[in-house]
């Protein structure tokens, strides 16, 4: 069997670099740090990788010139890029938007003045270009906040609740969003309920009590949703690892409400207790699991390499544990990391700088890239037995093709030997401090 190894490491100008083909054979040492590879026992099936188009990012992208907008697409969505299937959009308004807006007029409970044409401006043509590249792209939507007059505190920002005599409203708006990006050439593959329903931010946000979220699913957005499309996919918490147990347990032990939710939304923040998913999984196991959002917090980072490790970690621990997509938060940010209307700036993969009017593509766009441009669609993770340093984390993959996808990344100071072993054969794997490799094992 043939071994390809790609490499991006720092402190080099590696990045994405490819070594050429080895053989598996039977130079391996099992006195080193073990990887044993046993494709006969799979787990969760892949559904892809993706971004976020927000307002912030889609702005940003239209202050660019057209070849770097062309640039950008592709790094993200071609098959030289990072061959993205998935994305995110807001429903009206979120933090990494340029002001609080929605679509209707105050009180309007019939929705009768619903516009989408703000989206039009940036959001729409962003993700049609992107479309060009990906025209089966699975698009996911998220609401922050319902408008102000729909909650307890009247304000878009700063928590709140949804009262309760909008909820159907409220459930109908999700339905006139997903209608009019549809009549834009734009469908929808999934929603959540509500972005990280436990945080009362000073930006767009709402609380749901785990109650609240299981009887709004239950009552009114599960039925209104599948009955405009059956198909569509719901998910819950849309929120941190940390406490999703209880908030799964609660959404999924309702028999009428489980029936409505495809499976368990979770973003990075405050907590990498990646063990949690696979709880959620072992209770419920026909419930799927995705990653929705995640990014590094505090303003950019042009150039650091701890970033894209953070990513590469993250990226490991949840594949580990039953997640089957992955999606990153915004697509592109200005030199400052926004735009943001409460300043609340982060870093993203790819910034521009508006001032020296130049792309900078950072440490988490390789990482990613080590994921995203070699684990198919379809792909069904394997099981991996490891014996590895503090610092060295990996998983594998088998694609529909059978070739085997193996992702270690090394975190520490050392250049230590792994073995990789695939019974009866194996290889002596180098690895560089601070590296990522993705391995290609094929016949």
């Amino acid at each position: 069997m043939k071994i390809e190894k790609i490499q991006t490491a720092k402190g080099t100008l590696e990045r994405w670099h490819i070594y050429p083909e080895e053989f598996l054979d039977e130079s391996f040492d099992p006195t080193k740090p073990m990887i044993v590879l046993d494709p006969k026992i799979t787990f969760q099936s892949h559904i892809g990788f993706g971004g976020a188009f927000t307002e912030a990012a889609a702005y940003t992208f239209a202050e660019m010139t057209l070849d770097q907008q062309n640039d950008v697409i592709k790094k993200y969505y071609s098959e030289e890029g990072l061959k993205y299937t998935l994305g995110r959009t807001a429903i009206h308004s979120s933090d990494f938007a340029l002001e609080n807006y929605t679509y209707v007029k105050e009180n309007d409970k019939k929705l009768a003045t619903f516009d989408l044409s703000r989206e039009d401006q940036w959001v729409v043509p962003m993700i049609k270009k992107a479309m060009t590249y990906q025209s089966e792209l699975k698009l996911l939507a998220s609401p922050w906040s319902p408008p102000a007059w729909m909650k307890t505190n009247q304000d878009m920002n700063h928590g709140g609740s949804l009262l309760p005599k909008y909820r159907q409203t409220w459930a109908n708006y999700f339905v006139k969003y997903l209608e009019h990006m549809n009549h834009r050439g734009i469908p929808f593959w999934a929603v959540t309920i509500q972005n990280e329903p436990q945080a009362v931010q000073t930006w767009d946000s709402c609380i749901y009590t785990a109650e609240e979220e299981r009887d709004f699913l239950r009552d009114y957005l599960g039925p209104t949703l599948h009955t405009y499309d059956p198909n569509l996919k719901i998910l819950g918490w849309d929120h941190n690892r940390d406490i999703i147990i209880p908030r799964a347990k609660t959404l999924l032990s309702d028999p009428e409400a489980q029936k409505h939710l495809w499976g368990i939304a979770h973003h990075w923040y405050v907590s990498e207790a990646f063990e949690n998913l696979s709880v959620v999984k072992s209770l419920f196991p026909d419930k799927h699991l995705l990653f929705t959002e995640g990014c590094i917090e505090g303003g950019p980072k042009p150039h650091e390499w701890h970033t894209g490790e953070r990513y590469g970690r993250n990226i490991l621990g949840d594949l580990n544990n039953h997640v089957e997509g992955w999606i990153d938060w915004n697509l592109i940010l200005n030199e400052e990391g926004g735009p943001n209307h409460v300043k609340n700036y982060c870093d993203s993969p790819i910034l521009y700088d508006r001032q020296t009017k130049d792309l900078i593509i950072n440490s988490s766009y390789y990482y990613i890239g080590h994921f995203s441009r070699y684990i198919q669609e379809n792909a069904k993770r394997i099981k991996t037995t490891m014996n590895l340093p503090k610092g060295i984390y990996a998983t594998a993959y088998q694609n529909p093709n059978q070739e085997l996808v193996v992702i270690i990344q090394n975190e520490t100071n050392d250049a230590p030997k792994i073995s990789l072993v695939l019974v009866p054969n194996g290889k002596l794997i180098q690895l560089e401090p601070h590296s990522i490799v993705t391995l290609l094992i094929k016949n």
